[in-house]
C-alpha cells in the first residue's frame, strides 16, 4: 500500500463510484470489497469499503451514511496529453454532474476534478509574464478547457 492514499466518503454508493472511476481511467482496477459485519454501523453483508486504483493511484471509497459529503475544497486533478483526452474525460465525468469553471467539474457523486491539459502549465511556466497572464485569463472565462485557444491567448 502507497504511503498516503486518498479516502473518499460515501453514503451508500461507494462500491457504485469506484466502479465507475475505474471504467474511466486506463490502468485503473478493483482491488478489494470489505463488507460490513454483524458489528455495523452499516447492514451486514452490505459494502463497507472499495481499494480501488485510478492510473496506479490507490484509493478508498467508504460507505459511511449521510454525515459527510464532498466539497469543491479538495479535487482531483488530471493531467491530460491532448484535447482528445480532455474531451473524453470531460464526458464521462459530466455524465449526471455538472460542469464548474475553469476546467474544473463534479461528478455525479459530487467529487470535484480538474481536467487540466498538459499544455497549460506549460503555457503558464512560460518566461513571458505577459503570456502568462493572457493565458490564465483566457482559461477563466472557459468551462472546459481548449488548448488551441490557450495557445492563441
Amino acid at each position: 500500500m502507497q504511503k498516503i492514499t486518498t479516502f473518499l466518503w460515501f453514503n451508500d454508493k461507494a462500491e457504485e463510484a469506484a466502479n465507475f472511476y475505474v471504467s474511466i481511467f486506463k490502468n485503473s482496477k478493483i482491488l478489494n470489497v470489505a463488507r460490513y459485519g454483524d458489528a455495523g454501523p452499516g447492514p451486514k453483508g452490505s459494502v463497507m469499503t472499495v481499494t480501488f486504483q485510478i492510473e496506479g493511484q490507490d484509493f478508498i471509497a467508504l460507505n459511511g451514511g449521510p454525515h459527510y459529503s464532498f466539497t469543491p475544497g479538495i479535487s482531483l486533478l488530471v493531467n491530460c496529453e491532448n484535447q482528445v483526452e480532455v474531451d473524453d474525460l470531460w464526458s464521462k465525468l459530466t455524465t449526471g454532474g455538472k460542469e464548474v469553471q475553469c476546467g474544473w467539474l463534479q461528478d455525479k457523486y459530487g467529487l470535484s476534478w480538474q481536467i487540466i491539459p498538459k499544455a497549460f502549465f506549460e503555457l503558464m511556466s512560460g518566461k513571458d509574464p505577459a503570456k502568462s497572464q493572457r493565458v490564465f485569463k483566457a482559461m477563466m472565462q472557459m468551462t472546459k478547457l481548449d488548448i488551441e485557444t490557450l495557445k492563441r491567448a
